[in-house]
């Protein structure tokens, strides 16, 4: 069957909602991806930079490959992910209305996954004869992301598509099979390195911010399923030029979404991510999402 490729926002809040990341897959398998997002956004920022009522809309084409293989007798895989975006913004700057915007890719994104426990490496026909018979399971999973600063930057402008900095995103995960229903849990932790070169040439350094997710699926055969998830962030204090920021963001979020088979080889995924601000720097945006991939 076809994996349908998992979307990911980022460029508003430091926050993701991606399901079925410790799903057990066949090895030695390549699935590739691409899809559309839309995401309408309200931002808020420092009250120091004079700027009230930005909205943002964007539309993103993000591509997605991912490779799985064994490790040391473990399923392992690699995930790629990047994505061209075109992004407005408008609101007010010292009062006066003003809109801008930047199109151009985003930062990439490297992610390693192995699944610790449960998930025995398999392939072909042992595989789904393992998926037949193994009710309940229990997978454990631990997994690395980085963010690699590729993506488009302006150092003289504020708002940027790009980070220009690395982010570290080391995961714990944990899903829960029985019968038709799964549950999934992950825990992620966000390290950033500094920005040198941010607004003005000022350095931007920023605390850790620390999420967790839970998502919860009902398949209904083979390709052929529904989700619903819910997730929470905290931290991200922000330090300009050595002098820590009242920003540290709080968010919650939550995910509906669907896949569907189209042929054995090829799916489809689409679904609405919300994501809210519960602090008074940060964003509330909602996020519609559609994509296909193919499996070989």
């Amino acid at each position: 069957m076809g994996i349908v490729m998992a979307f990911s926002v980022r460029s508003c809040l430091a926050q993701e909602l991606e399901t079925r990341r410790w799903s057990h897959l066949p090895v030695n398998v390549n699935f590739a991806g691409g899809g559309y997002v839309y995401t309408a956004a309200d931002i808020s920022f420092d009250p120091v930079l004079r700027l009230e009522g930005v909205e943002m809309e964007k539309h993103s084409i993000p591509l997605r490959y991912t490779r799985t293989f064994e490790l040391a007798g473990k399923s392992a895989r690699v995930d790629l992910l990047t994505a061209y975006q075109d992004a407005r913004w408008s609101g007010l700057v010292d009062g006066v209305p003003a809109t801008t915007a930047r199109n151009g890719m985003s930062d990439l994104s490297l992610r390693f996954g192995v699944n610790i426990l449960g998930a025995p490496p398999l392939t072909g026909q042992e595989f789904v004869k393992y998926r037949a018979r193994t009710d309940p399971e229990t997978i454990v999973g631990l997994g690395l992301e980085v963010q690699v600063p590729t993506g488009n930057y302006l150092e003289d402008r504020l708002l940027n598509l790009g980070t220009n900095r690395f982010t570290f995103r080391p995961q714990l995960g944990i899903l829960h099979k029985r019968g038709k229903w799964s549950t999934e849990v992950t825990a992620v932790s966000w390290i950033y390195t500094d920005n040198n070169d941010f607004f003005d040439g000022y350095l931007l350094e920023k605390d850790p911010f620390q999420t967790i997710e839970s998502h919860i699926f009902y398949t209904f055969r083979p390709g052929l399923w529904v989700g619903a998830g819910v997730g929470w962030g905290y931290g991200g204090r922000s330090t300009l030029n050595g002098v820590p920021k009242d920003d540290v963001r709080e968010n919650i979020g939550w995910e509906l979404s669907l896949g569907y088979p189209i042929t054995r080889d090829m799916g489809l995924k689409m679904g609405y991510i919300g994501l809210r601000t519960q602090s008074p720097v940060g964003a509330d945006s909602d996020n519609f999402f559609g994509g296909l991939s193919l499996v070989w």
